[in-house]
Formats: structure tokens, sequence, C-alpha cells
């Protein structure tokens, strides 16, 4: 079955390029030109990922991320690739924070765009495959095949980026991993040496699975290298 790609842009010319590029690369691909039409769009076509431009002409990117979060159903989780103006560091926190998946700066080569759209889908495939179904840690239950995460039997609410990067530390539970080793971890790209990207996704986990994310028991930094994820957790 083709992937489906769903680009909200508001940019016809840019998008018409991305469009012909990526079914060249045997993508599926359809195009939405404002935040409304690209929210009908992920509802009633379940993409199976989202190409989302920050600036849109009736909202802006970060709000069309957020309402996309929280919709009900498999579209909540649909993967988010957010492309944000000359970079901005500031747009890139608040895009991760809000949900997205991944970032990329304008303007951007084509290709990059095909590189981090097959990650975001690697990813997605490769942790779907594990072999290893579940895992627990006291009341934090993972299940790998449903890519669910449950603290106390209810459901937290993760990216499918953010479940992944739960995964791989859980898996190498009571290791200390820098910030690197967890990006590989995950087949990630070099986040251009933006090492916040994975605090501010670390962050996110935490308030999705910690008691009390301010004192966290199960996500621990280790100053000046790195996380580790807790075996013994209470």
């Amino acid at each position: 079955m083709t992937v489906q790609l769903l680009m909200i842009e508001d940019d016809e010319r840019l998008a018409k390029m991305v469009g012909d590029y990526l079914r060249q690369s045997g993508f599926g691909f359809s195009h939405a030109g404002d935040g409304w039409s690209g929210l009908s769009a992920v509802q009633k076509n379940s993409p199976n990922l989202v190409i989302l431009d920050l600036m849109l002409p009736d909202m802006d990117g970060l709000q069309v991320c957020q309402k996309i979060r929280t919709m009900s159903g498999a579209q909540s989780h649909t993967p988010i690739l957010m492309l944000t103006a000359k970079g901005d560091p500031m747009d890139r926190i608040v895009g991760l924070e809000l949900g997205a998946d991944d970032y990329l700066p304008k303007p951007f080569e084509p290709r990059e765009l095909l590189a981090r759209i097959r990650a975001i889908l690697r990813r997605k495939s490769d942790a779907g495959s594990d072999h290893s179904s579940r895992m627990q840690f006291g009341s934090l239950e993972i299940d790998r095949d449903a890519r669910a995460v449950f603290v106390s039997g209810k459901l937290c609410e993760l990216t499918s980026y953010q479940f992944d990067l739960l995964v791989a530390i859980a898996e190498r539970a009571g290791r200390v991993l820098t910030r690197d080793q967890i990006m590989e971890a995950v087949r990630g790209r070099e986040l251009e040496a933006f090492d916040r990207s994975i605090d501010v996704h670390m962050g996110r986990i935490r308030m999705a699975i910690e008691d009390d994310p301010k004192f966290p028991q199960r996500i621990l930094t280790v100053r000046g290298v790195g996380y580790v994820f807790a075996k013994q957790q209470h």
C-alpha cells in the first residue's frame, strides 16, 4: 500500500514542487492550502504523515499541530513534520512541545525533506515490528504492538517520536545515555547539535508518565551527561 502524505502549506508553488518530487519517490501526496482544510483532510483521509507549515493564512501551524494531537482515534498519533521559517530555535521548541515529531527549517532541499520523512516512517515501522510486545515498570506499562503507554491503566498521550524515545531508554533501563546515544537508538538524524530538542521531548514524556514531572522518578537527568531510565520505580 502506498504511503500517503499530506502537506498543509499555503505556498502553491512550493507544494507543487514538493508533491512532484515525493510522487516520483513513490509516495502518495495531497495538499491543503490552509489550516482548516488541512484538519479536515487529516480527519477524512488519515494520512501516514503530515508536512505542516508554521505560517498559514487562517491559523498558525502550531494551532493546527495542537488540534491534530487532540483529535480522537488514530489521527491524533499521525506523525507531523513541521516546516519552520529561518530555523528559529523558539519555533522548533514550541512545535516539539505541542507534539511535532520533527522540524525542517525553510528553505530546504527536497532530498533532505525526503530523508526526514523516511526516518520518521522507519522509526514508526521498526518500533511496531519489535519482537517483544510489553514492558512493565511498576504502574507504567509500554505496549509496543499497540504503540501505547499506560500509567495505572490510563492511556498517556505521546507522539510517535516520543513513544520511540521512551521505548529506547526503557530498553536500556539503568544505563546512562547521552543525547547522541538516545538519538542514535531511535535511528534519528543529528539534530544540528540542537540538544534542546531531546530535552523538550523528555519533558513532554515526563508530563505524560510521571506522577510529579517536577520530581521525576522514572526518567532521571544526569547532569552534564544525559538521561537514565530508572529500573526500580514506585
